[in-house]
């Protein structure tokens, strides 16, 4: 077992916002970014940036809703210990993600071994307990992206669907059906009833006796506490009225001082877009920070609320909108706090409302989010807190390892397309001479055609420009008969293209990083397959030790 090193820009489509961000360090003091995100991700500096002491106040009732949720998960002893640890004053690292089926893709377990290695680090470096929260994003409502899981056949990827049906529903409410056994059914054949299979029924099938009726929600949860049961993992659904009476205060700023956030929500648009970046999050005039949720034809339905020129509010769209005065919706957040809901640019700060945080692991687009809700920070808690970039990385199985090794291949080869990969093997697998023929063609061709074109621009800038034009005809005309001694090798060596469709399925599927589409309990199930282990516990360890580096790059960690 190895690990290798390379930059983040390595994966296709890192946004110039989040190799900034990652880069930031002291020497950045005077850049924007130290002003939207105030601390630097790396070293322990974000460990010392001062935060009030409100969360601590709720400790107790924060720590019995943990408890009471927790045990209801199958919560084991290092969970409750932890618990425990918050009601004496311990701080939170926390991350989150949303309740994918089967516990979602691979980036939802780096996110959690994440949250462990800096609560292990900052309980070290500060002397201050620290525990690892994961906090899941049950309010949503995108009930598409979470209706899916990713696995792999033999040739390719194969995405299950419960095709659920809740218009507009917090998605960790919506219960399962019968189907989702046919669904585990599916799985398991995928995963070659690997141990983690079981675990899987025991969380989502519909006949399990622990689970009462499997929702989203809980299922995940359940999943996610067994995973990381060892590392004394927290899995919080703060959709309850508990919860949501702890943070009440930020969404009754959020009604009441909805212009003021709003006007400064613009004003960091402008300034993410005059230092060249863009917006994660588009604010409209009008549009709030909250969702309503409104009993619609019997079912829970989670409305947009919209701030009228009147200065009352609208709550869904059409003829079937409700309008409430600024009084009701306080008036509502008294009685039933969990019928308000914050957005995707008010959930953290709501978040840390709640819990004594210290900082938030996150992805490229959390990042990207913080720079905007870092105004709603300042205003609401008077702080920023420190955001830290997830472990970044992709797993190779030992059989996809040694196709790797045979032609060496490392992971910038594999992040193109099967086609362009195997293209690559046959023109590496032509035979030397074919190689030095070829490279010496295009050598001379270069020569001649610089000659050519200095002496006709000599004569007439015309020429040069038609010299220019004819040139580049001659070099895509030299690299397709490249391409065509590449195809004839993969022609004749049959198994490179299936060798190159084996690597690019793994590493690069869909023509996406791994960890953004494969599935966590894939690479589970490699494990105990590689190493006998049952549920993948030594992975889950593994993948903390490897955030325990904290590491700004990808890695890639052979199994």
């Amino acid at each position: 077992m190895s690990t290798e090193c390379y930059p983040i820009a390595t994966l296709p489509h890192t946004t110039r916002l989040f190799r900034d961000f990652l880069a930031m360090g002291a020497s950045a003091a005077a850049s924007p970014l130290r002003q939207w995100y105030g601390a630097e991700p790396l070293g322990s500096a974000w460990m010392f940036s001062p935060r009030p002491n409100a969360a601590r106040t709720n400790a107790a009732a924060l720590a019995d809703a943990l408890e009471r949720q927790s045990l209801a998960f199958g919560a084991g002893a290092a969970t409750l210990a932890n618990i425990s640890k918050l009601r004496d004053g311990a701080r939170a690292i926390v991350t989150g993600q949303q309740v994918g089926l089967l516990g979602g893709p691979l980036l939802t377990l780096l996110k959690a071994a994440s949250a462990v290695a800096r609560a292990k680090q900052a309980t070290v470096v500060t002397g201050i307990e620290h525990v690892p929260i994961f906090w899941l994003a049950t309010e949503d409502h995108d009930l598409e992206e979470v209706d899916q899981v990713s696995l792999l056949s033999k040739s390719s990827v194969e995405t299950l669907h419960l095709n659920a049906r809740a218009h507009a529903a917090p998605v960790g409410n919506i219960p399962f059906d019968a189907s989702i056994d046919a669904l585990l059914d599916r799985a398991s054949e995928l995963l070659h009833h690997a141990p983690i299979c079981e675990l899987l029924r025991e969380c989502y099938a519909s006949h399990s006796a622990n689970n009462g009726a499997p929702t989203f929600a809980g299922a995940f949860a359940r999943l996610m506490t067994r995973l990381f049961a060892s590392h004394g993992l927290i899995v919080m659904d703060a959709a309850g009225r508990d919860f949501h009476a702890l943070g009440a205060s930020t969404l009754r700023f959020a009604v009441e001082h909805a212009e003021e956030l709003e006007a400064a929500l613009l004003a960091r648009t402008a300034e993410l877009e005059a230092a060249g970046y863009h917006a994660q999050v588009l604010v409209k005039p009008g549009a709030s920070l909250l969702f309503l949720v409104n009993e619609v034809e019997g079912a829970q339905n989670r409305q947009a609320l919209h701030r009228m020129p009147d200065g009352s509010w609208k709550a869904g769209t059409g003829n079937s909108a409700t309008s409430y005065a600024t009084a009701e919706l306080l008036a509502i957040l008294d009685a039933a706090p969990e019928r308000l809901s914050p957005n995707a640019l008010l959930r953290p700060v709501f978040q840390d409302t709640i819990l004594p945080t210290t900082a938030y692991i996150g992805g490229p687009a959390e990042v990207a989010y913080f720079a905007q809700s870092a105004v709603l920070y300042q205003r609401i808690l008077g702080h920023i807190t420190p955001i830290l970039p997830r472990l970044s990385a992709t797993l190779v199985e030992p059989a996809i390892g040694a196709i790797m090794a045979q032609h060496e291949i490392s992971l910038p080869d594999a992040m193109h397309s099967a086609e362009e990969l195997a293209q690559q093997l046959g023109a590496r697998a032509l035979p030397i001479e074919a190689k030095r023929r070829l490279a010496d063609a295009g050598n001379a061709l270069d020569h001649a055609l610089a000659a050519a074109h200095d002496y006709l621009g000599a004569l007439d800038p015309s020429l040069a420009r038609s010299a220019e034009v004819s040139a580049s005809k001659m070099r895509y005309q030299m690299g397709r008969l490249r391409r065509l001694a590449a195809t004839f090798e993969l022609h004749r060596e049959a198994s490179l293209r299936k060798h190159a469709e084996a690597i690019s399925l793994h590493l690069f599927p869909n023509a996406h990083p791994q960890e953004r589409v494969l599935a966590g309990v894939w690479f589970l199930a490699a494990w105990e397959s590689a190493h006998g282990e049952g549920l993948g516990t030594g992975l889950i360890a593994r993948l903390v030790e490897e955030a325990s580096s904290q590491q700004p790059d990808h890695l890639v960690i052979r199994l």
